[in-house]
């Protein structure tokens, strides 16, 4: 006769649980902020005059400029924050490297479109510290 032994599957901790749960709100949030950045680099390069022109801004830059660099920033987002659902660690530390770029470009976009910079910036922050406070476990989100 042969016994059978079921191996108990071990139920995820709550400080996993909650590790997890930030995991994906940073890839989802990344994400986020990706799409609102591809929008935004499309609006700067397709029509400039949604944007408020200044003058005196010490960081001269033309609109299409900054639209190129909203949109290519916003792709790579994109690409990163789908990356993080498979839970690998180059996509957490690619993720807090977009989002840090991300911070710095609607920054220094602040006089063109000041509450889209601003609401960007923090949504960037709430990236970084998702993925910065969750733990890395190695397998998928939803695993």
């Amino acid at each position: 006769m042969t016994a059978t032994h079921s191996t108990p599957t071990s139920t995820p901790t709550a400080r996993e649980q909650w590790a997890s749960g930030l995991t994906a709100f940073g890839a989802v949030m990344l994400v986020l902020a990706g799409t609102l950045n591809v929008f935004r680099g499309i609006m700067a390069i397709a029509k400039d005059d949604v944007f408020l022109v200044t003058r005196s801004y010490v960081f001269r830059f033309d609109l299409t400029g900054w639209g190129w660099v909203h949109l290519i920033l916003g792709v790579v987002a994109l690409l990163v924050g789908f990356g993080l659902f498979s839970g690998a660690l180059w996509a957490r530390v690619c993720g807090v490297a977009i989002a840090s770029l991300i911070i710095i470009a609607n920054f220094l976009s602040l006089p063109y479109y000041p509450v889209w910079s601003i609401v960007l910036i923090a949504f960037s922050g709430f990236i970084i510290w998702a993925l910065c406070v969750g733990r890395s476990g190695g397998a998928g989100l939803f695993d």
